[in-house]
This record gives C-alpha cells, structure tokens and sequence, in this order.
C-alpha cells in the first residue's frame, strides 16, 4: 500500500501542478479532505481551487520535482523543489516575468484512495524575496 500511496502523492503534483489540471484535484481529493498551510486550511475541492487559482493567476511554468518521498502506512511525507515563472498579478502587484524558485515538505494521509488530509511547508517568504529581489536571512546575516 506505501508503494500505491506515494504513487497518488507523485501523481498529484504531476497533473494538478506540472500539468495544471483543476479537473484532477477531485480526483485525488476527498470531498471532506482537509489541506493545512500554515494557519489557513482548505476543506475539500472546493476550498483547495482559490489555492490552485491564485497560483496558476499569478505563476505559469511551473514544474515541480519530487526530491524524495517516503511512507510509512497511509501517511507520505515528499520533500519537494520548484521552479515557476511569475507570469500574472494574482499575488496583487504587477508580474516580474522572473524563473523563481521554492521548496517544499508536503505530508498527505490518503484513505480510500483520495487524500484525507495534508500537510504543507513551503519557503513563500524565500519565493517573494526572490520576486522583490530582497535580501534573505542568510545575505543579511553574512553582512553583519
């Protein structure tokens, strides 16, 4: 069964984000599943397409890459990279046109072959530093 979950977890981010498919979050996606970032959480397909919408209004290219994953019973934990390019003003200022990149640990429960519930941990503030060429934590730091 780990082998078949993390093969659902592969597929999500393949045809919901490398392919943009918005038909296929139902398809992985329980009707009740619930997907936690941070302190917001989105509750079935429904509540995931504002997520899925904001990034495909603000972002184009995007290709995500698996770097590892592992599983242990219905749990599959995936670490992640990403590279996008920001194409549109979904993020509420104008696109840069700018290759940016992020990176990811994504744990998704999966129950009756639909995700149940997930768990997302993305560097954002390290995306939007490289959108504002702002500097990060570490240039700061080596400057001091």
């Amino acid at each position: 069964m780990s082998e078949e979950n993390k093969a659902l977890a592969a597929r999500w981010f393949e045809k919901v984000w490398n392919q943009g498919q918005r038909h296929a979050i139902p398809e992985m996606l329980a009707p009740d599943g619930v997907i936690h970032d941070g302190n917001d959480a989105a509750v079935g397909p429904e509540g995931f397409y504002s997520f899925f919408d904001r990034m495909h209004a603000s972002f184009s290219d995007i290709h995500v890459k698996i770097e590892s994953s592992m599983a242990e019973g219905n749990d599959v934990c995936l670490r992640w990279s990403c590279s996008l390019r920001h194409t549109g003003d979904g993020l509420g200022f104008p696109a840069t046109g700018k290759v940016v990149k992020t990176t990811g640990i994504s744990i998704v429960r999966i129950e009756n072959g639909k995700f149940s519930e997930g768990w997302q941990n993305w560097d954002m503030l390290g995306l939007m530093q490289q959108i504002m060429e702002a500097p990060t934590a570490m240039t700061y730091i080596a400057a001091q």
